[in-house]
């Protein structure tokens, strides 16, 4: 079966949320945590959050996938912000124990001209503080498009954050077929090649899930901007080779394309149609 969701907005709760994804014929979804652009959380609803769970269990959904705010920047040359970023995802850990077992994302950050080196100094720090033995939620890094001063633009960026976190059994990645392709990874004409290099250097045991997209721009842009399925340079014939690669079918899709929840919908049904169980 294709597991796959889309972003939903947390307005109408959590309950709503699995009555959404229902809707569009989805199975997962991803949702934020808090305000993406600031820093205040919804207080805990646990009626809420039972119905969700109820929802899952009836409906075999697969792990959800829970993204930290865009304001979360572990490695800011500021002081302050650093602070934030170790408070908000603390929080946030904490949170997700109301939901068990399920997926925590963020992106690794900007450095904002103090180095990668120092950057990844950073995160490391920031993770061997907030991850707990105790936790049963998976924190995953996000690969990103080499942006400006991004950390996340390569595997090896990636790979070291990873190995220098104490407590790692707690970390995988989700990977970002727009982000990746931007970055200068070829999964349009060398997906195999490119899942090799991954596996060499992070471990495919690591990869947890991944945000299907496709981009605006051509390879190696470093751009991250999102495209609806079939309709930027990744391409649909792509993509579907994506969803049914051995390798990669068993993971949780989750979609951040333009769109509203008609639009997911129909890129869902696209996607069933062209998965081949």
């Amino acid at each position: 079966m294709l597991n796959i969701g889309c972003h939903l907005s947390t307005t109408k709760g959590f309950e709503n949320m699995g009555k959404e994804a229902l809707q569009i014929n989805a199975n997962t979804f991803q949702f934020f945590t808090r305000n993406p652009r600031g820093g205040k959380a919804k207080d805990i609803d646990e009626s809420d959050i039972e119905a969700l769970k109820e929802i899952m269990k009836e409906n075999k959904f697969a792990k959800l996938l829970a993204h930290a705010p865009y304001t979360l920047n572990a490695c800011s040359a500021d002081e302050r912000t650093r602070e934030f970023a170790v408070e908000t995802m603390a929080d946030d850990l904490a949170r997700m124990e109301y939901l068990p077992n399920n997926l925590y994302n963020f992106h690794p950050g900007s450095h904002v001209k103090q180095g990668v080196d120092i950057g990844i100094n950073y995160i490391v720090d920031m993770l061997n503080i907030v991850i707990k033995p105790e936790q049963t939620t998976k924190v995953l890094l996000e690969t990103m498009a080499g942006k400006g001063s991004e950390v996340g633009r390569s595997f090896e960026e990636i790979a070291e954050i990873i190995d220098r976190v104490n407590l790692k059994d707690h970390m995988g990645v989700c990977l970002d077929t727009c982000h990746v392709y931007d970055a200068g990874y070829d999964i349009v004409n060398d997906l195999d090649g490119v899942l090799e290099e991954f596996d060499r250097i992070i471990g495919l045991s690591r990869l947890q899930a991944i945000h299907l997209n496709d981009s605006k721009n051509p390879f190696e842009s470093h751009k991250d901007r999102h495209e609806k399925i079939g309709e930027g340079s990744l391409g649909l014939e792509a993509i579907t080779r994506i969803i049914n690669h051995p390798k990669l079918k068993h993971l949780p899709f989750f979609l951040e394309t333009p769109n509203e929840l008609e639009g997911y919908g129909k890129e869902i049904e696209i996607l069933r149609n062209v998965y081949k169980d």
